[in-house]
């Protein structure tokens, strides 16, 4: 027997907010978080400007010892994870362990301590790599610690595809609920590359904007936009089974509908210019949902703000839903974010459930110039109150990972 999937707890650290509460907010004002550089100096840096997690406050969540054993993007998934867990009121004495899973993906994982170390091995010698460098580094570690914080004793798992990541990891964990494996899933994403290799890399693969004005280079849909900004935080929601939910009283935010997953089988870093394997995977979600076109309310696109990206993933929703594309507002909240890569489809997937639940539609900001192959509604500019009943999110990342999540308004 297939089970029911809801939403009762949420968490995040991100460019705009280090709880969902300050996150929401700044996304419904339209707020950008993207400003210049401060981890290090870019002064000979092609790229000078990223979505930087401001006056983070770790001590809130761990104590200082674990602050040196864990990398960055650990310490980003604990602390949305203590938010999201506390949110669902979930008592783990009252639990049966084994039944409480962690998904929690990440890109790229300990980017920080992959650079730092190495630069440390080159210039000091292999004695001086510190001792807890491999832990640090693998991208599965974020949702090992987060397990051992909770006591979940469940299927805990890191998927790593890239910029579809997190969607894929609250995917996968609705499946395992749905399905009788689990009654509780902690799922979603963390990423911490903004430092020099991760600024570098992206920059010299021609994927970031070289737009200088932090509050304008990140204008998804606009014919102008020339690339993505690189941003950092976690995004974790608390999937549950909806009878144990309803058993022991928890608030709901919304239902998991459905889910759908696609290769595009194309390039390593372009997307399918035609889109037909995102199309697939937005079908697939709705398919699973049981919902047509006409019934989808909002979409939270990928909308990385890169040429590819924003012309194909229109293509793909004008595939997916026909008609009813031109009359569905999409908007890309990485316009405020920049792009968390592995943990932009959980910060998003928040969005999304948030949307639902205010009956909120948040903007796509920097939209001026509006490109003749992106022809949708975008929401530009400001954010604008809608009834919906059902909403999608899009996760598109490198390798043609296609993640699509629908959510459902809960009544």
């Amino acid at each position: 027997m297939e089970r029911r999937v809801v939403i009762t707890g949420m968490g995040a650290v991100t460019p705009l907010g280090n709880t969902v509460e300050s996150y929401w907010e700044n996304l419904k004002n339209g707020v950008c978080g993207i400003d210049h550089i401060t981890r290090f100096d870019p002064t000979d840096f092609k790229v000078k400007i990223a979505g930087e997690v401001k006056n983070f406050e770790p001590e809130l969540y761990m104590e200082k010892k674990e602050l040196k054993r864990n990398d960055l993007y650990t310490i980003y998934a604990i602390a949305a994870s203590v938010q999201a867990f506390a949110d669902s009121g979930i008592n783990m004495e009252q639990e049966d362990a084994g039944r409480v899973g962690v998904m929690i993906g990440s890109g790229i994982g300990g980017l920080i301590t992959l650079q730092d170390n190495i630069t440390r091995l080159a210039q000091k010698g292999p004695n001086r790599v510190a001792p807890l460098f491999i832990p640090m580094a693998i991208s599965n570690m974020a949702a090992g610690v987060v397990a051992i914080r909770l006591g979940a004793k469940g299927n805990c798992q890191n998927i790593v595809t890239a910029c579809s990541s997190a969607t894929h990891s609250i995917g996968d964990a609705f499946r395992n609920i749905k399905h009788g494996y689990l009654d509780v899933c902690v799922a979603g994403g963390a990423e911490a590359s903004v430092c020099e290799i991760g600024i570098a890399g992206f920059a010299n693969l021609t994927a970031l904007s070289t737009n200088p004005d932090p509050k304008d280079a990140c204008k998804p849909f606009d014919r102008d936009r020339d690339g993505f900004i690189l941003g950092e935080g976690s995004g974790i929601l608390v999937l549950e089974e909806l009878e144990h939910a309803k058993a022991r009283g928890a608030q709901i935010y919304a239902e998991l509908a459905g889910f759908g997953a696609t290769c595009d089988a194309y390039h390593m870093t372009s997307p399918d210019p035609e889109g037909t394997g995102a199309a697939a995977a937005i079908r697939a979600a709705m398919a699973e949902a049981g919902i047509t076109a006409e019934q989808v309310g909002y979409i939270n696109a990928h909308g990385t703000s890169t040429h590819a990206n924003d012309s194909g993933e229109t293509k793909a929703i004008k595939a997916a839903l026909g008609e009813a594309a031109y009359r569905t507002p999409v908007s890309s909240t990485k316009s405020m974010t920049g792009h968390l890569l592995g943990a932009a489809g959980a910060i998003e997937a928040v969005a999304c459930v948030k949307a639902l639940q205010e009956g909120f539609l948040p903007p796509t900001i920097n939209l001026k110039h509006p490109d003749e192959d992106c022809d949708l509604d975008y929401v530009a500019n400001t954010g604008r109150p809608a009834e919906i009943e059902y909403v999608l999110s899009n996760s598109l990342g490198f390798g043609g990972h296609n993640g699509v999540l629908c959510f459902k308004k809960w009544r």
